[in-house]
């Protein structure tokens, strides 16, 4: 995995985000993500703060919104499971539109959209301004066991060469009047994820031997060697203790 390796969720820009050391982006999301979990979820204003210091970084960061918004959809399930628990959960009752609603549900339901948004929101700032290899360098400069950061390391970049045959040999099976409409049409599909398991394997082999001819120890090589200085620990703790600050008073209101 090169240094140029993009993932689909990466913008690439120039922005003072992006030039962050990926340790630094790591921990300020963790901190920020841990904050949000924490805020009582009656601290209505607190997620405001939160949501604006999100809104404020993504700008910095110059993603933009339609690309954060398409982003964002992958939590529409649990924000549409969030919106049935005012039917079902039980405690006192009152009248929303005309429908009986629990209004302990309609706490959750907020309690689950709130902090969905904004933890999705951090994790797609973080994607859109980090590269994978720059992700998995910051891991280990966290002290994530390497174990772990080569398991994944290997694991994108398996899953994207997988896509890829898969993509290939759709291309190959449409070139051939492959066109399934009806249910016994599928055992292409299941010769072709058969000979899709087969290729991966013996690729995996290869791609395992060719790295060992190359010196490879169980280890990735180390290409970029800087560290993140203090004026960069500085800058990117300013959100999380935003965001910490605002919970520890909201808990102490609360309290």
């Amino acid at each position: 995995m090169g240094a140029g390796h993009a993932h689909p969720l990466y913008v690439h820009e120039h922005s003072p985000v992006h030039r962050l050391a990926p340790e630094v982006k790591l921990a300020a999301a963790f901190a920020f993500v841990l904050a949000v979990a924490v805020t009582p979820r009656e601290a209505i204003w607190a997620f405001a703060i939160d949501a604006a210091t999100v809104g404020l970084v993504i700008r910095l960061a110059r993603l933009p919104v339609r690309f954060v918004a398409a982003r964002l959809a992958i939590i529409l399930p649990f924000i549409a499971f969030a919106f049935l628990i005012p039917f079902v959960a039980s405690g006192e009752r009152i009248d929303v539109l005309g429908v009986s609603v629990s209004q302990v549900g309609l706490w959750g339901t907020w309690n689950i959209i709130a902090k969905a948004t904004l933890g999705a929101g951090v994790s797609i700032l973080l994607a859109g301004t980090t590269e994978v290899p720059q992700l998995l360098r910051g891991l280990e400069r966290l002290r994530v066991p390497p174990t772990l950061t080569t398991i994944a390391a290997f694991m994108v970049r398996y899953l994207e060469l997988l896509a890829a045959e898969l993509g290939r040999m759709r291309t190959a099976m449409t070139a051939r009047g492959y066109d399934p409409r009806w249910l016994w049409q599928v055992r292409p599909i299941a010769a072709g994820a058969g000979a899709l398991f087969i290729r991966s394997y013996e690729r995996g082999e290869r791609v395992h031997a060719a790295m060992l001819s190359r010196g490879y120890s169980g280890a990735m090589p180390t290409i970029d060697e800087r560290v993140a200085s203090r004026r960069e620990w500085l800058a990117a703790a300013s959100a999380p203790l935003t965001a910490g600050i605002a919970a520890a008073v909201a808990l102490a209101v609360v309290a």
